[in-house]
């Protein structure tokens, strides 16, 4: 009986774990309104994952612009976590959505990148997918690369 009730838990704390971060991919931008535990874990993640998100955003588009675009981490929205090796395995696949700027905070473009997470801590770049262009001002266009 003591098993079913911990199964029961378990799988009521995943749904309401899961829930917020599936909404957030269809609610748009999240604008908390005040400060959480969780929001300090997920903003301390993004801290620590700017780097490889830069990285990969950096290499994207290193063909199409001059300079590369930075991607800061209030920019990041998480999209789908999923533990690949079950419960309580600590090998992750991370999905954000970023929208790297140039200059004073143009926005370049939008994009999809799923990482793994594995101990070490190592973090790989598995899928990455350009979702938009946005178009750049007249006083921007030369940080364009010619085609």
């Amino acid at each position: 009986m003591k098993i079913k009730l911990r199964i029961v838990l378990l799988l009521l704390s995943l749904i309401l774990i899961i829930s917020p971060l599936e909404s957030k991919a269809y609610s748009g931008m999240h604008n908390p309104k005040q400060d959480s535990t969780e929001l300090q874990i997920q903003d301390m993640l993004m801290l620590l994952l700017t780097p490889a998100i830069q990285d990969a955003v950096s290499n994207y588009y290193l063909k199409y612009l001059k300079e590369p675009p930075l991607v800061y981490p209030y920019q990041i929205d998480v999209i789908q976590i999923e533990r690949k090796n079950g419960f309580r395995g600590f090998m992750f696949l991370l999905t954000v959505e970023v929208t790297p700027v140039v200059g004073p905070h143009i926005s370049v473009g939008m994009d999809r990148i799923t990482f793994e997470i594995s101990a070490g801590p190592t973090v790989k770049l598995i899928k990455y997918n350009h979702i938009k262009d946005f178009e750049l001002p007249p006083n921007w266009k030369n940080t364009l690369r010619e085609k």
